[in-house]
């Protein structure tokens, strides 16, 4: 337990320098997007490379991704029942929030320095399933709900996902993994190498993009919205961990992934779709300071 605290800490320091270097304009916020690009393009595949380089598919880590998919599908009917009565606006811009989950950027850092490659491949599995949710359900929804800021196009669904390099790296290794390819021992070091750096730069980019100027007029919303999402997940969580027949790293997967945030492409969504940007940043920086605290307690109480 020890372990864990300390790498709690070490993250939570590191997201505080992000902060820190923010309010004191060494580094812009803007600036996070190359360094999120860089995260999602380049670091994040080379660990997912190096994690499922030599990983043997078993049938549960199949169901994390049905397990994923399922999960969102249900959180995103129950936020639009949920939020049936308000406006269109404010059920689109809630609604696209719930279902996704923020695994990459998120809980990667932590898995990783926790657990090392052998949670990172539950996590990975757990984060295809996630990424059809992301780049499809959340965009339906955004766009079913959207006023006059966009139109809803199945090409743009089809055309994000095949654009996001995580998810095709996932893909990529998980056939050569099923099929028997192995890749050149050069590939391998080169992308150990490479995501040695995932971990710092995810946690600097979680320091960068928090933001304690909330939008004002919408806490009673807010509140429905986080009671949502993590009343939702912390059910679903434990009765998995509680009742599930499987081996405990599948069901911490679970107990500590429905309580992840939402993820960084609901803001790219507000723009695109025309919701108010400055709502749904509140709305996300808060749900990452609540998964901060739940998972430090959740994993604090079951490990």
């Amino acid at each position: 337990m020890s372990g864990f605290n300390e790498q709690f800490l070490i993250s939570i320091v590191i997201i505080t320098i992000g902060y820190l270097l923010k309010r004191n304009n060494l580094v812009k916020e803007k600036d996070g997007e190359a360094i999120a690009r860089i995260v999602f393009n380049l670091t994040l595949p080379c660990l997912i490379i190096v994690t499922f380089s030599d990983i043997e598919f078993t049938a549960s880590l199949f169901y994390l991704i049905v397990i994923a998919f399922v999960y969102g599908l249900v959180n995103g009917f129950m936020a639009i029942y949920i939020f049936r009565n308000h406006t269109k606006d404010i059920k689109g811009t809630f609604s696209m929030m719930v279902p996704g989950l923020n695994i990459g950027l998120f809980a990667y850092p932590l898995v990783e320095g926790l657990f090392g490659f052998e949670g990172l491949k539950y996590f990975g599995m757990f984060d295809i399933g996630n990424a059809f949710i992301v780049f499809g359900l959340s965009y339906i929804i955004a766009g079913m709900y959207a006023g006059s800021g966009g139109m809803l196009e199945t090409r743009s669904i089809i055309v994000k996902l095949s654009k996001s390099i995580p998810l095709q790296t996932y893909l990529i290794m998980g056939l050569l993994s099923i099929i028997g390819i192995s890749l050149p021992n050069i590939i391998i070091t080169v992308s150990d190498t490479i995501s040695v750096a995932n971990m710092p730069l995810s946690l600097l980019l979680l320091g960068l993009y928090l933001n304690f100027s909330f939008a004002k007029g919408y806490g009673t919303l807010i509140l429905k919205f986080l009671a949502t999402k993590y009343g939702i997940g912390l059910f679903a969580g434990i009765a998995c961990y509680l009742w599930l027949p499987v081996e405990d790293m599948f069901k911490f997967t679970l107990l500590i992934g429905f309580i992840l945030p939402t993820p960084a492409s609901v803001l790219p969504y507000a723009i695109m779709f025309g919701y108010n940007q400055r709502l749904v940043g509140t709305a996300s920086n808060l749900t990452m300071i609540t998964s901060f605290i739940l998972i430090w307690i959740m994993v604090n109480i079951v490990v």
